[in-house]
């Protein structure tokens, strides 16, 4: 989907639209003042459950102790690993 420009004062005047088209149809917006792109309005990740496997990618590419990711990596292979809440805090 591509990414739609509006003008600060259209998304003013559409607000509640403007969130219920981001929210349901998964719409990303590109705010413009005097044509100046200066934000963007866009669906927040949905929220889901993280496995080991997707904890040990997301605290390598944050470039923590390798060994420490490779050990969460193993523990995942074992099966029936447990299935770990995402962090809301998490932005």
């Amino acid at each position: 989907m591509t990414v739609q420009k509006i003008s600060a004062t259209e998304a003013s005047r559409s607000f509640s639209d403007l969130l219920n088209r981001v929210k349901y149809a998964g719409e990303e917006f590109l705010v413009e003042r005097a044509g100046v792109p200066f934000c963007r309005i866009v669906p927040v990740e949905p929220k889901g459950l993280l496995t080991l496997q997707d904890l040990a990618q997301r605290i390598e590419a944050r470039g923590a102790d390798p060994e420490f990711a490779d050990a969460i990596e193993e523990a995942s292979q074992l099966g029936n690993s447990p299935v770990i809440p995402e962090d809301p805090w998490t932005r």
